[in-house]
């Protein structure tokens, strides 16, 4: 199926099932209440023909580094997400998922930011135009001096070019685009999955968005070229998501264990994802 290049490109990578498990507790894991058993990733893990030793590895590195905690219930052990994780999971899910920008005020901001401000500015989106001075699209908390910049379209959207890596970002869009289409045209010409398998394209089609979207700017359409490969990319990945939303649940509600030993109860908003 469509699925087996991506695999295939995953696999020359192993090194990355660190940044995967990440993925997957913040999609799947802990819209269930964030605490799952070591079996049900491994499980998972061995779709993706990443290998047991492999995965505990990486858990025993992402615990060690506080994004994960771990609980022995006897022999077996359970992660959630440490509060490191969760704080920033809270926002980048808001990035991933809303299909809606935030609104524009129609110019930008010109930050010249206390030092200790530069690396928080940075995280937060902003484009560098020169050394220590930042554009935000949006308003931005930072002490130091704060300049309106207004402007028609045409030089707005020069200056958001001289500021963002938007070149790059397009090109990330794209192959993302070029990468999916064919699952998504297999999924819209009636095409199935296995529970497990829809569960793995789900992760892998979350996993290389966010790549791309959390160092996204998200800057408004006013300022972005017409033929801006970001607006396909998150109307393909909605499209995708939906489409392997049932069968991927499914999974989950059979196989993601808690402490008690009963399945992670299913969370109805993870269906309200890509809606707003």
């Amino acid at each position: 199926m469509p699925l087996d290049p991506i695999l295939a490109h995953l696999r020359g990578a192993p090194s990355r099932t660190w940044s995967l498990i990440i993925t997957l507790y913040g999609d799947a894991i802990v819209p269930r209440g964030g605490s799952v058993w070591l079996g049900t990733l491994l499980a998972f893990f061995r779709a993706l023909d990443i290998g047991d030793g492999v995965v505990r590895t990486a858990m025993s590195r992402l615990a060690a580094d506080g994004w994960l905690e771990r609980n022995r219930v006897g022999r077996n052990s359970f992660y959630r997400l440490a509060a490191k994780g969760e704080a920033e999971f809270a926002e980048a899910t808001r990035r991933i998922y809303s299909t809606n920008s935030p609104p524009w005020p129609g110019h930008f901001c010109l930050l010249l930011p206390d030092a200790a401000d530069k690396a928080t500015l940075e995280q937060a989106g902003c484009g560098s135009i020169a050394p220590g001075v930042f554009l935000a699209a949006h308003e931005a908390r930072a002490d130091g001096l704060q300049l309106t910049v207004q402007g028609d379209a045409a030089t707005l959207r020069a200056l958001a070019e001289r500021a963002w890596p938007l070149a790059g970002l397009a090109e990330h869009y794209a192959h993302f685009v070029a990468s999916f289409t064919p699952l998504r045209d297999f999924l819209d010409a009636g095409g199935t999955c296995a529970p497990l398998e829809a569960l793995a394209a789900r992760v892998l089609l979350i996993h290389q968005y966010r790549r791309i979207v959390l160092r996204d700017p998200l800057l408004p359409d006013a300022v972005l070229p017409g033929d801006w490969p970001g607006r396909a990319a998150r109307a393909l990945c909605a499209t995708v998501y939906r489409a392997l939303l049932p069968a991927s649940e499914a999974w989950l509600d059979a196989n993601a264990i808690d402490e008690s030993g009963a399945p992670l109860p299913r969370s109805d908003a993870i269906f309200q994802r890509f809606s707003r």
